[in-house]
């Protein structure tokens, strides 16, 4: 934490700013409870009641909420990512919806992360959906010509950093974050979303926003950010890499999705003991299976992988490494279909057993370290988090038996993955005196258990 405040210091003093920076970054969530679902495309009413019914009860500390703002018009999910003003008027719900979602968040001891879109608004003019009239590069009260980059044309050239920065992201009218005004409108949105209940944000297409920009706009925020983490995905080679924003919070870690689709689907899970190598440093990563992006670009695992999926969800939850986010969207096979309209559809992750168990498992095992590491040297996995927690991973054809030396304490645990604890029956597991258990792991299948969930 010191280093980063020390990274952060030095940037805003670089851009001027140094009397605007009484905030410093969070290295993952703050709390005891660090584990975050993000309903993706969820409208604000349902996200409360998720809160209240799942969320909550389940011990998830945040939750990930898409954008707000004023959007261009469309049944797509991404016009979405489209703002044309800062109004919360997007088809997600009201004003008054959100504040009302981040009071019940809160109720159920759930903290809000909304997702802002600061790099760019539309790439074309209409009306949004809350009636703004705009054309691109001018939005009514908001932002005019001379608030974008001079850069009119689309990113053509990763490798240069200036183009990835100040050119347009497929079309998106990309805004000039150098800016003073700028700064000054982005830092007040940020702030009204905050004065509305939200914890933190995650910035979207922050690899679009040099990390100087990032950090000034931070520092003119009048509140406190709260939990702040950034999407920036890496490319091997690029001109602008995620390390370069880990002094002004945590980073979206894109190579770690890629990592359990080549191991989930290669047959080779063995090789996630070295699951951290090459990547962020734990305390920078957000970690994730996928996203809303990735499930359908097809660099990561999704729903439709179905116990690969679900494993690799368990697997993440149980690892010591970054800071778990479960994603939770809806079915598609229309890559730019937007959300249902009613309760069918919602892939629902967030709140099955196999996942809700490890989300109790995050919160029994804390920060205890990696123990007691055992694989097959392919399908097959178990490790320790401690005296506090054991999971085994099952990716294989065939059930797996096997004695696994564990640090448990001896007695009879319940297997989370399976059960709630309140609900065992069937779904116990007994640990010796010596800490020893032998297990019978079914085929794409795995076992948990923690000290919390004892009998």
């Amino acid at each position: 934490m010191q280093h980063r405040s020390r990274v952060l210091a030095g940037i805003l003093a670089a851009a001027g700013l140094a009397s605007f920076a009484p905030w410093t970054s969070q290295a993952t969530p703050p709390g005891e409870k660090t584990v975050t679902a993000t309903l993706f495309e969820r409208n604000f009413k349902d996200v409360a009641t998720s809160c209240t019914e799942e969320l909550g009860p389940a011990g998830y500390g945040y939750v990930e909420v898409s954008p707000a703002s004023e959007h261009i018009q469309g049944g797509q999910w991404w016009t979405s990512y489209q703002p044309v003003s800062y109004r919360i008027a997007g088809r997600l719900g009201s004003r008054d919806d959100f504040a009302a979602m981040t009071r019940a968040c809160h109720d159920a001891g759930v903290k809000v992360i909304a997702d802002a879109v600061i790099n760019h608004m539309s790439s074309g003019s209409g009306t949004g959906t809350g009636g703004t009239q705009y054309t691109k590069y001018s939005y009514p009260g908001v932002y005019q010509d001379q608030d974008f980059h001079g850069c009119r044309k689309d990113i053509s050239n990763y490798g240069d950093r200036n183009d990835v920065q100040t050119c347009e992201l497929v079309g998106l009218a990309d805004l000039d974050t150098g800016s003073d005004a700028v700064r000054t409108t982005i830092a007040k949105y940020l702030d009204d979303l905050r004065s509305l209940g939200a914890d933190g944000f995650r910035i979207d297409a922050a690899k679009h926003i040099s990390a100087d920009d990032l950090a000034a706009i931070k520092g003119k925020m009048a509140q406190e950010p709260g939990y702040w983490v950034q999407e920036v995905i890496y490319g091997g080679g690029e001109a602008v890499q995620p390390d370069e924003y880990t002094g002004i919070g945590d980073v979206d870690e894109f190579r770690y999705g890629s990592h359990l689709k080549n191991a989930f689907q290669g047959g080779d899970i063995a090789q996630l003991k070295s699951v951290a190598d090459g990547k962020l440093d734990s305390g920078s990563a957000r970690t994730f299976v996928d996203n809303w992006d990735t499930e359908r670009n097809g660099s990561t695992l999704t729903y439709k992988d179905g116990a690969a999926y679900t494993l690799a969800n368990v697997f993440m939850l149980a690892s010591p490494y970054g800071s778990p986010n479960v994603h939770s969207g809806y079915e598609w096979s229309d890559k730019d279909a937007g959300p249902p309209s009613g309760l069918g559809g919602w892939t629902g992750e967030h709140a099955k057993q196999e996942i809700t168990g490890m989300v109790g498992f995050r919160n029994a095992v804390g920060s205890a370290g990696l123990t007691d590491w055992w694989d097959n040297g392919g399908s097959a996995l178990a490790f320790g988090r401690g005296t506090s927690g054991f999971v085994a991973l099952n990716n294989g054809d065939g059930d797996l038996t096997q004695t696994f030396t564990t640090s448990l304490p001896g007695g009879t645990y319940c297997n989370v993955v399976k059960a709630a604890p309140d609900h065992c029956d069937g779904n116990t597991v007994t640990v010796g005196d010596d800490g020893t258990v032998q297990l019978t792991v079914p085929a794409r299948s795995a076992v948990a258990l923690h000290v919390g969930a004892r009998s």
